[in-house]
């Protein structure tokens, strides 16, 4: 059975770089295997597959080129971007059914797609000790009085704040170090970020998952979710108790794929409320894969 599969980068920064993913519309005679095999076929770190909904407009699952995933931010704004290029969608607010939860995706008249995240969900303080040894990193290097700790928006990842840019593109990390790390905390990954940028954005990133057979991600949007959300709680300059907060995200630098991811925060009297986290997508190519 040959399959058609329609390959877009997500978080795309003037229409370059980004994070490819596959998206696969014909979804209906696909069993579970056939998608695992599809999306181990593309060799991209997601892949996602749209199906009919009851509940929602959609519902998408996702693929690692090694197991299923709840959610995926690029590979959600690489479909609608799809969608939207193929005129299936048009300007406007959707739902999508996901192992997530029931979330809303926006496509704006900017051709931008942006998509609901959960509440955040600040989980552990980890100790530095076994961080910094599987990436290969001095404590002083660590940015000071800013925790290392899983946040979650849809998926857990271990937030880990580098003091320099220098610092944070010299990383060479400990693969094996971090899936026995990400095994131990039940984790994505980690997601390292630095408030020393490249352009005018709020902070520089690299992903790091080799847990999921991901060694290094160039655009990752639940995980630039959380740490919008990490850093409204340590890094908050404006402290009024009602406000709207947008943060730009470069990423991708490292793998010569520059990216740019955008995300919409809302606070009210100290508490997160919302937020969405959205970027631009390439023109889509086709693709052919035999199953």
């Amino acid at each position: 059975m040959r399959t058609k599969v329609y390959v877009l980068s997500a978080f795309t920064k003037n229409g370059e770089g980004g994070n490819p993913a596959g998206v696969v519309l014909d979804t209906k005679d696909l069993t579970e295997k056939d998608m695992q095999v599809i999306a181990s076929t593309l060799g991209f770190s997601e892949t996602a597959f749209i199906f009919p909904s009851i509940n929602s407009d959609y519902k998408i699952r996702y693929f690692t080129p090694n197991e299923e995933v709840d959610v995926c931010g690029h590979a959600t704004v690489a479909t609608f971007s799809l969608l939207a290029q193929s005129r299936i969608v048009h300007p406007g607010i959707y739902t999508t059914e996901t192992k997530a939860g029931v979330l809303h995706v926006q496509n704006d008249e900017n051709h931008m797609i942006f998509l609901q995240q959960n509440p955040p969900s600040f989980l552990e303080i980890l100790p530095s000790k076994d961080i910094i040894g599987s990436l290969r990193i001095n404590e002083d290097q660590l940015m000071p009085n800013m925790p290392i700790q899983i946040v979650s928006t849809g998926l857990r990842d271990i937030i880990v704040p580098v003091k320099s840019l220098k610092d944070l593109l010299e990383i060479d990390p400990d693969m094996e170090g971090i899936t026995k790390i990400s095994k131990k905390y039940n984790v994505t990954g980690y997601h390292l970020f630095t408030l020393e940028t490249l352009h005018d954005s709020t902070a520089h990133c690299r992903n790091f998952a080799p847990l999921y057979d991901i060694p290094e991600e160039s655009a990752t949007g639940t995980s630039n979710a959380a740490l919008a959300c990490y850093l409204v709680k340590y890094n908050d300059k404006k402290k009024s108790r009602e406000r709207e907060r947008t943060f730009t995200f470069e990423q991708g630098y490292s793998m010569n794929s520059s990216s740019e991811i955008t995300v919409n925060v809302s606070v009210h009297l100290s508490d997160i409320i919302y937020v969405q986290v959205g970027g631009s997508a390439s023109t889509f190519q086709e693709k052919w894969i035999d199953i």
